[in-house]
């Protein structure tokens, strides 16, 4: 009986010895891997004109998990576009998998479009209207217009300083068709089409909903705008 307890004393020792002996994956793997991601991230967006630096959050020196027997998986689990501290998931996927985040300090600077002079409500964008500045991207939480063609034909919807960033919640599409203007209708069924012509009874956009006047029969309709001048009717 004294031998069993012995042991069994001795491989409860053994069991307690070997544990810290077995491989694991380390805080400092795993800023190395965060490092490799971030680093290939900025080369990629260095190619498209962006300048991009960073900075892994800490990580605790005495984080131990798993060894993992394939290299590390990350990916960023928030838009870095959107956000100047986005998460970083860290993944093993190999035979005892884990997960974890990691915080990270991310700035991208690059062109976007700021206002060459005061621009007031509803007024329609031109190309001279804007120019291109260097900014702080991410920092804008609402996004940014980085090609003069995004902007330019839209409506300001509110008020905009000179030299300011416009963002999209800023602008919005003019309206395609507006109250009183004759549109052709087109009704749609299978693989037939009719037009017609009509009258709009209200104004709209593209991919909104109108109430047109059907000028050969006198009803009025509910169509989708289609193009400026032009909506359909699916029968």
């Amino acid at each position: 009986m004294r031998m069993r307890i012995t042991n069994f004393a001795l491989l409860l020792l053994m069991s307690s010895l070997s544990g810290p002996l077995l491989a694991q994956t380390t805080a400092e793997q795993i800023r190395q891997a965060t490092l490799a991601f971030l680093d290939n991230f900025a080369n990629e967006q260095t190619g498209a004109g962006y300048t991009v630096s960073f900075e892994p959050g800490s990580i605790d020196s005495r984080l131990a998990l798993a060894e993992c027997k394939q290299p590390l998986s990350v990916e960023f689990s928030g838009d870095p576009w959107k956000s100047t501290s986005p998460s970083l998931l860290v993944a093993c996927e190999g035979h005892r998998p884990w997960r974890m985040f990691v915080t990270a300090s991310v700035s991208i600077h690059g062109p976007a479009l700021v206002a060459t002079r005061p621009l007031t409500r509803g007024e329609r964008i031109t190309s001279d209207l804007v120019t291109h500045q260097s900014v702080e991207i991410n920092a804008s939480r609402r996004g940014v217009i980085t090609e003069s063609r995004q902007a330019v034909g839209m409506e300001v919807r509110r008020s905009i300083n000179a030299g300011s960033l416009i963002t999209p919640d800023m602008l919005s599409a003019p309206d395609a068709i507006e109250r009183g203007d004759h549109v052709i209708i087109t009704a749609k069924t299978g693989g037939f089409s009719v037009r017609s012509r009509g009258k709009a009874l209200a104004n709209a956009g593209v991919g909104e909903q109108v109430l047109v006047e059907n000028l050969s029969s006198s009803r009025t309709v509910k169509a989708n705008v289609v193009a400026a001048g032009h909506v359909e009717i699916q029968m």
